[in-house]
């Protein structure tokens, strides 16, 4: 019998919490707030916005802009940290890169201040794959090597992929990025005309998953890194399994008919193997909006046992767009290993079975949901290594 679990065996991570794993883990884990107020927003940049950007640092070799030195130092840092835990790169690496919007303040430099003049190694620079294939040329590595984008699923889209890769056997291992740093001020204000993001309040006020008073979401920037296969003796968690759909219904709205939503997590239950009654957990996408967090309450009680509880760390690390669901993935993984889940605490009435705070984690599978903006439905099945 082909074995399918693959293990999650090195991780990676820049946030708004800072550079490193460890600087995610402890403001999580201490339900510190990433988000800070930022100038330059508004429609006359003379406004202050609570975003949870990713600061200046990184190594100056890895490229001139945030977007760069963040991609590569993630990778950097799981493949590290994978090697330090026993992983041993086999002959074929694979790359997978979730990203969705790109090198944002690079192409602005480009057009804005550049006048879309630089030399031609600067311009492929700027082109998605040059990241994927750099970081290929620095580890020696000769799988595939490609970019995955489904929105704010994208990261539970690169999961799924790098899991039918070595279930294929197309691959020994995958080196799984997942960046997003475009919470720029443009993108900041089209994402408040949505009706979505919050930039006016502390985000423990604006941001509520699934509490009455949610206004919305804080918009964050990550990159995070994974190694994922199933060689490694040592891994933080196992992907069990996993499944996506799309609703086909709307450029931004939720499905309110959740069939496909519904579908999605059934799906990913069997993909695993499991039954709904293993899960201990839903890792929410819980974005503080009314329609995503009404839809996925309703899947979660309707699909998932009386004793399963929900939680979702948006409040803390913002919404990481292209990132969310690897960063959000990254808690829960950590969470196994540290023996901690970093749910935030609730600050309104809310659904009766959202977790209270940080918990003690019980055995149990982890479903972790992530709903991308135009229809795309994801969720991943976790479980604590054997």
């Amino acid at each position: 019998m082909i074995n399918k679990h693959c293990g999650i065996n090195g991780i990676g991570a820049v946030s708004g919490y800072g550079w490193g794993r460890e600087a995610l883990w402890n403001g999580l884990a201490a339900g510190e707030v990433a988000a800070r107020p930022t100038g330059g927003h508004g429609p006359d940049r003379d406004q202050e916005a609570w975003v949870a950007n990713v600061p200046d640092g990184g190594d100056e070799l890895d490229g001139p802009s945030r977007f760069a030195r963040a991609m590569r130092a993630a990778a950097r840092e799981a493949i590290r940290d994978a090697e330090r835990r026993g992983w041993q790169p086999g002959r074929r690496v694979g790359l997978l890169h979730a990203a969705v919007l790109g090198d944002l303040e690079s192409w602005r430099d480009f057009y804005t201040v550049r006048g879309a003049d630089v030399p031609v190694r600067g311009y492929v620079s700027l082109m998605p794959s040059t990241p994927v294939s750099t970081l290929m040329q620095e580890f020696g590595f000769h799988g595939p090597a490609m970019n995955v984008s489904a929105t704010c699923a994208s990261g539970n889209a690169g999961l799924l992929t790098a899991k039918a890769w070595l279930d294929a056997g197309v691959v020994d291992d995958v080196v799984l990025v997942a960046t997003d740093l475009s919470s720029t001020p443009e993108t900041v204000l089209h994402f408040e005309r949505l009706g979505v993001a919050v930039t006016d309040v502390e985000p423990l006020q604006a941001c509520r998953p699934f509490q009455e008073g949610s206004r919305g979401f804080i918009m964050g920037e990550a990159s995070v890194g994974m190694v994922l296969s199933k060689r490694a003796p040592n891994p933080y968690a196992l992907v069990l399994g996993g499944a996506m759909s799309h609703d086909a219904h709307h450029v931004t709205s939720v499905d309110p008919g959740r069939a496909e939503l519904t579908r999605c997590f059934a799906e990913a239950l069997a993909d695993a193997g499991v039954a709904a009654s293993q899960v201990r957990y839903l890792n929410a996408h819980g974005p503080g909006t009314q329609q995503c967090d009404r839809a996925e309450a309703a899947v979660f009680d309707e699909l998932l046992p009386a004793d399963a509880a929900l939680y979702s760390v948006k409040p803390l690390v913002g919404h990481c767009m292209g990132a969310a669901s690897a960063v959000e993935v990254v808690a829960a993984v950590l969470g196994y290993d540290r023996g901690l889940i970093p749910a935030p605490k609730p600050v309104g009435p809310g659904h009766p079975r959202l977790l209270p705070g940080p918990t003690a984690p019980t055995d149990g599978l982890t479903l972790k949901s992530s709903l991308g903006l135009g229809g795309h439905n994801s969720a991943v099945v976790l479980a604590p290594p054997r």
